[in-house]
């Protein structure tokens, strides 16, 4: 084995600064194009490869993001981890994926594993922090962004779609149709956006004079879902309509309503999710649903978090994104009430 390549033994070959070198390899550092042309055509000739965690040593950043999501059965946090990741490359920055448990029972232990990394922020979807553990993360100078869940701690900042305002959305939309008997399959309780879109939901139906005729809840999980669709639609008077607090759960209904219960999606029963994932686009779904833009909350969350890295005392923000309501074939359409 031959010796280690060094950045200076690129900078001979090259015939620029070490410090050039340096520049050409840092995120975000400026250096000319020809400058970068021939550095780079330098290291490929000799083979090297900046040290990212010795360059992380000195300058104090590791250029690391850590990201914490729950779980990813659900078909929109895919696309959300896909597009912060591609988010996160283009301002220099790369992911570190930690798996925690929807209950929050193990967040303290992962947070506690994130901040050994040495990473300069830290997004966490579909998760809660307490309190001490957000003063931990401050104390460490490591900003916090939840995605998709909010929580009363006002020192947080949170990106979600607007949930109450898009629950009030699907109460309005079935009514109009001419709903009676409407269902809600809930999510995860401690869930803030669980919470928010049924409140909006519940909100909503008390405008129009009506109350939620049956509830269960689904846990935004398939089992779970398919458990409470069965018992929900068990009676003879089973309901007319059901929201589920997310697509996911709404395929899941979907599926025992049709195939398993033999009933019509919309005929018998009126269907709406929360998302709007791809697959609730596929024909055999067609379902009607609120949309959250990944890329727009995306977006927001990557602008706060590299405000919050660049200027530390910079105050928290609150985002709450319009949910618009996506019609499709899964539930009766106002004015189609007698068909």
């Amino acid at each position: 084995m031959g010796e280690k390549i060094t950045s200076l033994d690129v900078a001979r070959l090259a015939g620029v600064s070490q410090s050039a070198v340096s520049r050409v390899f840092t995120p975000g550092a400026s250096a000319s194009k020809k400058t970068i042309e021939k550095v780079r055509r330098a290291a490929a000739e000799l083979g090297y490869r900046p040290n990212v965690l010795a360059r992380a040593m000195v300058s104090g950043k590791s250029r690391m993001i850590g990201l914490v999501v729950a779980y990813l059965e659900n078909y929109f946090y895919p696309e959300v981890v896909e597009k912060l990741s591609k988010a996160l490359q283009e301002q220099g920055y790369h992911v570190l994926i930690f798996m925690a448990s929807q209950t929050a029972e193990n967040i303290d232990d992962v947070v506690e594993e994130i901040l050994d990394y040495q990473v300069d922020g830290i997004v966490a979807a579909s998760v809660a922090m307490g309190s001490e553990l957000s003063a931990r993360c401050r104390a460490a100078g490591v900003p916090v962004v939840l995605l998709n869940r909010t929580q009363d701690d006002e020192r947080l900042s949170a990106v979600t779609s607007d949930n109450v305002a898009g629950g009030r959305k699907v109460a309005e939309y079935l009514v109009a149709g001419g709903h009676e008997r409407i269902g809600y399959i809930a999510g995860w309780e401690g869930a803030s956006t669980q919470r928010d879109r049924e409140f909006g939901l519940r909100v909503g139906l008390e405008m129009a004079g009506k109350s939620l005729y049956a509830r269960e809840v689904g846990d935004f999980r398939e089992a779970r879902a398919q458990e409470a669709a069965r018992r929900m639609f068990a009676g003879r008077d089973r309901p007319d309509a059901v929201f589920a607090a997310n697509d996911h759960m709404a395929f899941v209904v979907m599926d025992v309503l049709r195939y398993e219960l033999g009933l019509s999606v919309p005929g018998d029963v009126s269907v709406i999710g929360y998302d709007d994932v791809p697959i609730a686009a596929w024909p055999a779904y067609d379902l009607t649903t609120v949309r959250q833009s990944a890329t727009r909350m995306v977006a927001e969350t990557v602008s706060i978090l590299m405000d919050l890295i660049e200027n530390p005392s910079a105050d928290p923000r609150r985002i709450a994104i319009d949910a618009p309501f996506k019609e499709r074939g899964s539930a009766r359409k106002p004015g189609r009430q007698g068909q």
